[in-house]
């Protein structure tokens, strides 16, 4: 018999598309696009841009001859939300590992917390974190960091252009960030909690924009899903 399954006649994911996801929580981008590969049954797929496990949003997915612009989407201007909380410290710089007391956040005021983002914008050399996919030597330093080694990351040139505090309910403080590629938002959050002299980590993050591409127009997991089924359906 035939196979009809509409993702080996249908030639559009082969030509190659420009797919929208909105990456769901403790998903990895690996994740979203070994579902998309599942479910077009074409084996040429890949992102624009990793997003962790512990953030949401935009991921643009490129399939078949599409995936010759992936570069020029990862080149593209980034845009999150998310929140930091403020006065303990994680080894990952997020939730990902346990949280440590690091020092009260009693002396904080909201004129102290939005005059500290100053610092941060404009072209700045950051550190990655050491929890990060950078090859130390052929190996990613996460690995090597979760062995206990000691990982040297060397500071990289960056330019945050947008870095706003949107609110305010200490620990938590919540944020607005439009910045260049190669950007951790973590060593933000960590950096931006030494600066305040009482540690932080990030806590919450989404990635609304990638250049002219918005989470709006972003499709879920499952929307995504449902297409392909009632592509099945109507061959």
């Amino acid at each position: 018999m035939q196979n009809s399954h509409p993702a080996i006649d249908n030639q559009s994911f082969l030509d190659g598309r420009v797919l929208l996801m909105d990456k769901p929580l403790q998903w990895t981008s690996f994740d979203v696009v070994k579902k998309i590969r599942i479910l077009t049954r074409v084996s040429k797929v890949g992102h624009a841009g990793t997003l962790d496990p512990l953030a949401t949003g935009l991921l643009i997915v490129c399939t078949g001859k599409f995936t010759k612009k992936i570069n020029e989407y990862m080149a593209a201007e980034k845009e999150y939300s998310g929140s930091f909380t403020l006065g303990s410290t994680t080894p990952t710089y997020d939730l990902e590992s346990e949280p440590v007391f690091q020092a009260t956040t009693e002396h904080l005021t909201e004129e102290i917390i939005r005059n500290a983002t100053s610092a941060f914008t404009g072209e700045i050399m950051q550190i990655p974190p050491a929890h990060s996919a950078i090859k130390k030597g052929g190996t990613p330093a996460y690995v090597l960091a979760r062995k206990g080694k000691e990982v040297k990351m060397e500071p990289r040139k960056i330019n945050i252009s947008v870095f706003e505090i949107t609110n305010i309910e200490l620990p938590r403080v919540d944020f607005r960030v439009v910045c260049t590629t190669g950007t951790y938002i973590r060593s933000l959050a960590h950096d931006f909690g030494q600066a305040l002299g009482c540690g932080g980590y990030l806590s919450s993050l989404r990635r609304d924009r990638i250049g002219e591409f918005t989470v709006g127009s972003a499709m879920g997991i499952d929307a995504f899903v449902s297409l392909i089924e009632m592509m099945k359906s109507n061959p």
